[in-house]
């Protein structure tokens, strides 16, 4: 994993608190309604509007910027991402993925403090809130951390779920992979390559190679921009079957880490070949239907059988 610092939950209770000193914060949200979206576009930019123009405590500036120094070297400061990860984000239950925000290849400290207040702020985004008040999530319990990652030059980027997204098969991997940064992947502005491999053996049982038009790559002045693929190099696979066996571990390991299915997020660094893990989040869909009891406890559990073979002849 890329080296790098959190700024954690308690340093974004603590501004909502100084804001909450001034006017309401959270109170507003709690009152809204789902939908009402005229009224929660309305509380989201007034929210987030205070929430970015807010002056951070200069305790805070202070750690955040030698703990970005020390990422880099007195020659060249370090190249980040700034990454969004709430409270409430990731469980079996629910995902927040993509509905805050995530700053790439962000170069300098001012920018670094500037982006930790759009992340927490993105906690405030009409997607967000609308998420959270269809969910009945109380206001209370939610919060924002921000990591800030050293960023990862990819030659190859994408995701992996250690089960199938599609059947909830849980014997399998499903990896997807494109050209150049991830967030051409998550974004969905490219059709990536797709394998389905054998959890244990590692056979792969699926093989589906895109043409891969746009790749993400690092823009001359920080930020991200999409260029045009090269045609030799668009139906080339993303993956070598190394690198495909290489992340099949690795979401072998994560998932035994963690004791469930997990969506994660992955590199090749450029010229290294490295795989790098970028995040681990438990997959929700089919993990939410394996919740649901297939059939209500009864007083007597034989019942449950005599039900079955009472109808028999």
């Amino acid at each position: 994993m890329p080296a790098g610092f959190v700024v954690g939950t308690g340093a974004f209770e603590e501004s909502i608190a100084d804001l909450e000193s001034r006017a309401p914060l959270r109170s507003r949200v709690a009152v809204l309604r789902p939908d009402d979206l005229a009224a929660v576009t309305a509380v989201s930019t007034d929210l987030r509007a205070r929430i970015e123009g807010t002056e951070l405590a200069p305790a805070l500036v202070e750690e955040v910027r030698d703990a970005y120094a020390r990422l880099g070297d007195a020659s060249r400061p370090a190249v980040v991402a700034v990454r969004s990860s709430a409270t409430t984000e990731d469980s079996v239950t629910a995902s927040f993925a993509g509905l805050q925000d995530t700053y790439l290849w962000v170069t300098s400290a001012d920018d670094v403090l500037e982006k930790l207040k759009c992340c927490w702020g993105s906690l405030y985004s009409v997607e967000s809130l609308s998420y959270r008040l269809r969910h009945g999530m109380p206001e209370s319990g939610v919060a924002m951390a921000v990591v800030i990652q050293r960023m990862v030059d990819a030659r190859s980027a994408g995701v992996m779920f250690t089960r199938s997204p599609t059947t909830g098969d849980r014997s399998v991997i499903t990896i997807e992979a494109s050209w150049g940064l991830g967030s051409a992947v998550v974004s969905g502005e490219v059709t990536p390559d797709r394998w389905v491999v054998a959890k244990i053996t590692g056979e792969v049982q699926r093989r589906e190679i895109s043409g891969k038009q746009v790749e993400h790559v690092p823009a001359g002045g920080g930020g991200v921009v999409a260029r045009e693929v090269e045609p030799a190099r668009r139906s080339q696979p993303a993956l070598s079957d190394a690198e495909l066996q290489a992340l099949r571990a690795l979401g072998r390991a994560i998932e035994r880490h963690y004791g469930q299915p997990q969506d994660i997020e992955w590199a090749i660094e450029r010229g290294s070949d490295r795989v790098l893990l970028l995040q681990s989040r438990p997959e929700t869909v089919w993990s939410s239907k394996d919740a649901v009891p297939l059939a209500h406890p009864a007083d007597n559990p034989l019942h449950h059988l005599m039900s079955v073979f009472g109808g028999r002849r």
